[in-house]
């Protein structure tokens, strides 16, 4: 929104306001836009096959997204022909656009699963009859989606709402309404609040002010809020009481700690679950009483919760291997060669000890430094990874090991179903061979959006060009390349791939776990924390196509969650500077999975029921695993110090 001082010297209605400002609506760099789709973005719901109407669509900005996300009917309200003027420019025939007061709208009762309203309601003169009408467009289970500027930073400012033309400022009326009377006006048309956050300006609109010449004004205005986002439910979800008997260790949420939105931003509040998931989000100074009984949330006073990381690709049998090899091999099949003509004895002691044992150390090894979804570059094992696993692995998938131990490879991606991600090593090399495998694959016809190739080290211009064309995806593993190759894909490369996440390897090459990659990439790879932050949440979502919410918080998204000592920085310079002892709380669908001894004392009994110490070089975590089962049949065969991901560890006391 552009905004100015109470000198503005003309006053319009809105109708009249968006007539001036539609031809540059589009064009002109909006920092509060920015802010809003930042924000909102990640916490959408799923939107595939959805029906979604905006009212206020304007030039139709959110529309767009919405068909790229795969929404299957889109309807766009706006009382100006201008605006819509824009949209159905960008548009075409994508949504139907209908312009005139929003209660007039010809959309039927409850026939839509997700309403936005987003820098609209301050406009209305009559937000009862606007919200009542958005109640019952609205179909049970859906949700309204609303945002607008922060009316107490907006006051406190002195700021007004308008558009400049010709550099004079025209001043377009709004109603001043506090969020709390908004809150009210939600509840009498019959929502309920699910979220309630309040965001702030971050690095990318530092930019914008920058730009504009006002870094100084930028500096003085970002620690205010300066827009509110709620999402709303027109019925309360019943809800199920957590089954502390059957499955110990489950809370109903976690309060007054900060919880990460994004690589930049948090909000510092509470969070409810239910049934595994994300059931509300709240800013602590809106909570006039708890989302959930107290006895069992914790309290993250001087923590940071950030989503459960994602590793993109891992082998987990192989955690208790050591690092074998020597390095400055031309490809992994010289590296392959070279360890079992040379350490044949220490990988056939390590293969004695059983597989399902072997799978189970893969999943702590991801488990201690925060990862809880994997994607397991093998057979899926139903028998292992059941609901009592110690993380969740990626079960849907096709896979190839490589082109040259797989001469299938090319069949088993067109097996694949379309809705599942085919994974393969490809260009695990530095030599002419490694280089030529993805054109390989591709005139093979196994190269498009669902095709993830692991490494990539040797693909050129040329091969990454061809990565952006088919849509296809990369895991980046840049301390197994180094290891390796003594090379590794630099950021410049990598940045030029839209489609990127991190994957730890295994032990036999890796440096140690997912946090030592985000390390290596950020410090020895110039990658900016916030894009790392990136490759091992949501970015590894997408990639790996899961679509419960992993990788973020969002309002029925997987209750996921890594606490660490807050530090006062941003989540993404938080996780680029930690390690494996950083992580004191890891909860999986809302179970505690690890804890450390001072977070145990804050937990309530029934959520540590079960757990057992590990000790990791000296440092003791609370895990749920069998680990009496798991040390003596590990032991049965190595006889001697266990380490995992090549640290020692021991039952702890």
């Amino acid at each position: 929104m552009t905004m100015a001082s109470p000198s503005a010297t003309s006053c319009l209605t809105p109708l009249d306001g968006y007539r001036l400002w539609a031809s540059s609506y589009d064009h002109d760099a909006n920092p509060m836009l920015s802010l809003e789709r930042r924000i909102l973005e990640p916490l959408l719901p799923p939107l595939e096959g959805t029906n979604v109407v905006d009212l206020g669509c304007g030039t139709g900005r959110w529309l767009l997204i919405l068909k790229e996300a795969g929404a299957r009917k889109l309807i766009g309200v706006d009382p100006s022909p201008e605006m819509l003027h824009q949209a159905r420019a960008k548009l075409g025939d994508a949504a139907t656009l209908w312009c005139g007061e929003y209660a007039n709208a010809p959309i039927p009762t409850a026939s839509a699963d997700l309403i936005f309203c987003n820098f609209v309601l301050s406009y209305v003169d009559d937000p009862a009859a606007f919200l009542s009408f958005a109640a019952t467009v609205l179909r049970p289970g859906g949700s309204l989606l609303l945002s607008d500027m922060h009316p107490a930073t907006t006051s406190a400012l002195s700021w007004r709402r308008g558009v400049r033309v010709q550099k004079e400022f025209y001043e377009i009326r709004t109603y001043d309404r506090t969020i709390a009377e908004v809150i009210e006006l939600c509840r009498n048309a019959g929502f309920t609040v699910r979220l309630h956050l309040e965001a702030r300006f971050a690095e990318e609109e530092r930019i914008i002010f920058e730009q504009n010449g006002k870094a100084e004004y930028f500096e003085k205005i970002r620690q205010y809020p300066l827009i509110y986002l709620l999402q709303l439910t027109t019925s309360e979800k019943p809800r199920r009481p957590a089954q502390h008997k059957d499955r110990p260790g489950l809370l109903t949420g976690i309060c007054r700690g900060r919880f990460a939105l994004g690589p930049e931003d948090t909000a510092s509040g509470e969070i409810a679950f239910s049934d595994s998931r994300v059931e509300a989000m709240r800013a602590d100074a809106h909570c006039e009483r708890p989302l959930v009984a107290s006895t069992s949330q914790v309290d993250l006073s001087g923590y940071l919760a950030l989503p459960g990381l994602i590793n993109a690709h891992d082998h987990l049998e192989f955690a208790l291997f050591p690092r074998l090899g020597k390095g400055c091999y031309n490809n992994f099949l010289e590296w392959a060669e070279d360890i079992h003509r040379t350490h044949a004895s220490e990988i056939a002691r390590h293969r004695r000890v059983p597989k399902t044992v072997r799978l189970w150390w893969g999943g702590i090894r991801n488990l201690l430094c925060g990862v809880t979804t994997v994607c397991h570059h093998n057979p899926y094992v139903p028998e292992v990874f059941s609901d009592e696993f110690i993380i969740r692995v990626l079960k849907d998938y096709g896979w190839a090991h490589s082109l040259r131990l797989d001469p299938d490879a090319a069949l088993e991606q067109s097996q694949t179903p379309k809705d599942q991600r085919f994974f393969i090593h490809l260009g695990e090399g530095i030599d002419a061979q490694s280089e030529e495998e993805i054109f390989e694959l591709h005139q093979a016809g196994a190269l498009d959006e669902n095709t993830v190739i692991i490494h990539g080290l040797a693909i050129g211009p040329n091969g990454r060009g061809l990565l952006r064309s088919t849509g296809a995806a990369l895991v980046w593993c840049p301390s197994s390349n180094l290891f390796l190759f003594e090379t590794a894909m630099s950021f410049d490369e990598i940045c030029q791939l839209p489609k990127i996440a991190l994957g730890s390897d295994s032990s036999l090459t890796a440096e140690g776990d997912l946090l030592d990659e985000v390390r290596c990439a950020c410090q020895m790879l110039r990658t900016p924390a916030t894009k790392a932050y990136e490759y091992v949440t949501q970015r590894a979502a997408d990639l790996l196509g899961l679509k419960n919410g992993e990788g973020k918080f969002r309002i029925g998204g997987f209750a996921d969650l890594v606490a660490v000592r807050d530090k006062g920085q941003s989540p993404s310079e938080t996780l680029a500077s930690s390690s494996y002892r950083d992580m004191e709380l890891v909860l999986l669908g809302g179970r505690v999975q690890l804890a450390s001894a001072q977070m145990k004392q804050r937990l309530p009994k029934h959520a540590i029921q079960g757990l057992q110490p590990l000790a990791i070089e000296g440092l003791v975590r609370w895990i749920r695993a069998p680990l009496d089962r798991l040390f003596e049949e590990t032991l049965e065969h190595l006889r001697g110090p266990v380490y995992l991901g090549g640290r020692q560890v021991g039952l702890g006391s």
